[in-house]
């Protein structure tokens, strides 16, 4: 295997085995047809890049049926508020300003810059997200971005302040091309600012579910550097978020045209601490894995034993890993209940548990709910009081016992 960066010989550390397209929410009359590959990540020892070994097909992942809307989740609207406001007051001044997001998904955070008045774009691959914010009046489109698109955007619309993404670059194998199509789009002032699941949280939590087909890379500061440096891009700033179970927002501008803020060195100095850029730890974080596994499989097998009723709670890309990985099946989970219409009526990727609407759950309680989406529990935690009043007990993957 290649580092898809620097071309380095790297070796995957561990798989999690027989994988399934994270999002790919299925009928029964579709199990035959099921794409799977392995599902392998690996760690770069010259440019300190975490990826995984294979990935599937952009059109396999990113498409008209894609099955995720940021704004089901309220915690994410008020977060990309948040992160629009940010934007705005830190890095944006001057008249006729114009914003680019790659990966925009429904609108959920150009929306803020359109009700502003500031000229905007997302660059979004899949359709039917892509449409939808197109209602809310985000002007979009249907795209994956690289050089060709950015020079496409700016014979139209001219060169841009700003390239943004959420949760997004992660997904992107090519980010040579995407820092090739940075530097054709944005002004010379410009700036690039990406959050994504950061990879110090991954590994202080092993976290292994962030690990999916679409999160190709898994980011610290010490890899976005090395990768955006050989483009002539530096880190600025760094800001710690508490999205997605811990996610870090990195700020890239050209070398030499902005200050850099003292948070850079400092989280670099922090993540050499923890030995992010030592393959050691991912060894470790291999063991934590097994370990993991091994104490979910467990209490979901004393649960059943016990005769208790098991539920999952989010249908999440996430789940998928969790799911295949240790085997679990419908054998051990009655139904996970999801808010999102489209993965309703389908089933599990790979495991084929049914997904069911939220109605499933709240209208009959089960025994115990295995917590996916766990990265948005402070928000579940609220609104699900009376399901812990009814002696409604919660698991996730993540933590002891």
């Amino acid at each position: 295997m290649k580092c898809r960066i620097c071309d380095h010989e790297i070796t995957p550390f561990m798989s999690f085995g027989k994988m399934p397209i994270a999002n790919g929410f299925l009928l029964p009359d579709q199990y035959d047809d099921e794409y799977f590959f392995e599902l392998k990540p690996a760690f770069c020892e010259q440019c300190y890049s975490f990826q995984i070994d294979d990935q599937p097909d952009p059109e396999l992942m990113f498409h008209d049926q894609y099955a995720f809307f940021s704004r089901t989740s309220k915690f994410m609207q008020h977060h990309f508020s948040e992160y629009a406001a940010w934007v705005c007051d830190n890095h944006l001044s001057g008249n006729d300003l114009f914003v680019v997001e790659l990966g925009s998904n429904d609108g959920i955070m150009l929306e803020n810059f359109a009700k502003r008045g500031i000229r905007h774009l997302g660059v979004e691959p899949s359709a039917n997200v892509a449409e939808e914010a197109r209602r809310h009046g985000v002007d979009t489109i249907v795209r994956f971005f690289g050089p060709e698109t950015a020079t496409e955007i700016v014979g139209k619309h001219g060169q841009a302040d700003a390239l943004l993404a959420a949760n997004v670059m992660c997904h992107i194998p090519d980010l040579n091309g995407i820092a090739e199509g940075a530097n054709r789009l944005l002004k010379q002032d410009g700036v690039l600012v990406f959050e994504d699941p950061y990879l110090g949280a991954m590994i202080e939590k092993s976290a292994y579910d962030q690990i999916y087909d679409e999160h190709v890379f898994m980011f610290s500061a010490i890899s976005v550097a090395n990768i955006f440096d050989p483009h002539g891009f530096e880190l600025i700033d760094l800001l710690p978020q508490e999205t997605h179970g811990g996610s870090m927002r990195y700020v890239l501008a050209r070398k030499g045209v902005r200050a850099v803020s003292p948070a850079v060195t400092d989280i670099v100095k922090a993540e050499k601490a923890a030995g992010l850029h030592l393959p050691e730890t991912y060894q470790h974080f291999r063991e934590n894995c097994e370990a993991s596994k091994a104490r979910l499989v467990r209490l979901l097998q004393e649960e059943k034993a016990a005769g208790r009723r098991v539920v999952g709670y989010g249908a999440t890309s996430k789940s998928t890993t969790i799911l295949n990985y240790c085997g679990i099946g419908p054998d051990l989970i009655e139904f996970i209940s999801d808010t999102t219409p489209i993965k309703q009526g389908k089933y599990t990727p790979g495991k084929h548990i049914p997904v069911k609407p939220y109605a499933a759950f709240a209208e009959n309680y089960p025994d115990t709910a295995l917590l996916f989406a766990w990265n948005h529990q402070k928000e579940i935690m609220q609104k699900e009081g009376d399901f812990a009043a009814q002696g409604g007990k919660w698991l996730t993957h993540i933590g002891d016992d």
